[in-house]
């Protein structure tokens, strides 16, 4: 081989090895409510964000502030040549479909929605076999039998939380009263937490100890309504409502709550969804006392996520759409240090039975109220 040619063959191999290297690009369009909703949108951050960590990808994120910007934002990661673009949430489907389209030597994914371009994998949830798991335990621990659901944006979408958790309420306690409203009916819906804290306490004034909210950072003036209050009281009860049972009398208290809730009362709780919010309802930071965080619904977004970055990344990336549920924990409800004294290992036992029966098919749970 002449000196020349030596040359050249080391440049091309230099060439092929930096291009072996060159990362992954993945752009992130987020929902309404941004990357930091402590809930759904979150969830997919920290998916992409551990893929970042595991395969060396590279991420980008677009928040938009008007739902107008979506399609720009969508546009401008396929004008940029990434290899993969998330579109995080239903509203995204147009822009994603549209994009995709015009771009099919480009990947895409979309969560929570089914788009039709062959180069789009839909990434979408069972989530009411998640939601009838935390009805079931809100139905048994619930001081006074009258249990809270808030949704977000009232579509489709969030009726299947709601029909499982009033399912799985129902079949724990056939006489559990449930409250639902929903924050509103536009995008808007999943970034008010004010309208959030106004249903809560609406709630509570009918009765409501134990709260599930499916409302992205609306949910957030819940978690805020019940540090506030932290209980209900025998004498802010509503006509026909009465203490049942007090299954937390025996759980450390803070000192905070001990004051506060002084006489005959009973703790309010509320429940997470999408991320592992538990942690939230350690208002005094200390995990010893009494949590009010009673579960989360988890939603693994972030595994849906991380799972279509390594597809991408290992060049095994497929259109189509992936479902999950509790069958491949894509779906669960969260038990960790702040919670283990609030659901009691009888409790746990009895929910693992209901979650066998859900994969078996022996209990059906409706998708729709």
């Amino acid at each position: 081989m002449t000196k020349l040619n030596k040359v050249i063959a080391f440049g091309l191999l230099a060439l092929g090895v930096a291009s072996a290297q060159t990362p992954v690009r993945v752009g992130m369009a987020y929902d309404a409510g941004g990357k930091f909703d402590r809930s759904f949108n979150q969830s997919a951050y920290e998916g992409s964000q551990r893929a970042v960590k595991d395969f060396k990808v590279q991420t980008k994120d677009f928040e938009p502030t008007d739902p107008s910007q979506v399609v720009q934002g969508i546009q401008s990661f396929a004008q940029a040549g990434f290899d993969l673009t998330i579109g995080v949430g239903f509203n995204n489907n147009a822009p994603i479909t549209t994009v995709a389209k015009a771009n099919p030597d480009l990947n895409f994914a979309l969560i929570d929605s089914v788009s039709e371009a062959p180069n789009v994998r839909n990434l979408t949830f069972r989530e009411q076999e998640g939601s009838y798991l935390v009805g079931y335990l809100a139905a048994l621990n619930s001081s006074t039998g009258v249990v809270g659901f808030i949704g977000g944006m009232d579509i489709p979408l969030i009726h299947k939380f709601e029909a499982g958790y009033k399912a799985g309420a129902k079949a724990a306690n056939k006489n559990v009263k449930i409250i639902a409203q929903y924050v509103g009916t536009t995008p808007d819906a999943w970034n008010n937490p004010a309208k959030g804290k106004e249903i809560a306490s609406s709630m509570k004034s009918q009765g409501a100890d134990i709260i599930y909210a499916a409302a992205g950072a609306s949910g957030n003036g819940l978690i805020d309504y019940i540090k506030q209050t932290q209980c209900l009281k025998a004498a802010q009860l509503p006509k026909g409502v009465t203490f049942k049972s007090d299954n937390f009398k025996n759980v450390a208290k803070s000192a905070s709550y001990t004051k506060a809730c002084a006489g005959n009362s009973r703790p309010m709780f509320f429940i997470g969804v999408d991320s592992n919010q538990n942690y939230l309802g350690d208002f005094d930071k200390n995990p010893k006392t009494m949590n009010h965080g009673l579960t989360s619904m988890l939603k693994r977004v972030d595994v849906a996520v991380y799972e279509t970055i390594k597809a991408v990344n290992a060049g095994a990336f497929k259109g189509g759409t992936q479902e999950f549920g509790l069958k491949d924990n894509g779906i669960a409800y969260a038990l960790d240090q702040y919670n283990t004294a609030l659901i009691s290992k009888a409790q746990q036992a009895t929910v693992a039975k209901v979650r066998a029966d859900i994969i078996a098919g022996k209990i059906k749970v409706p998708t729709d109220r």
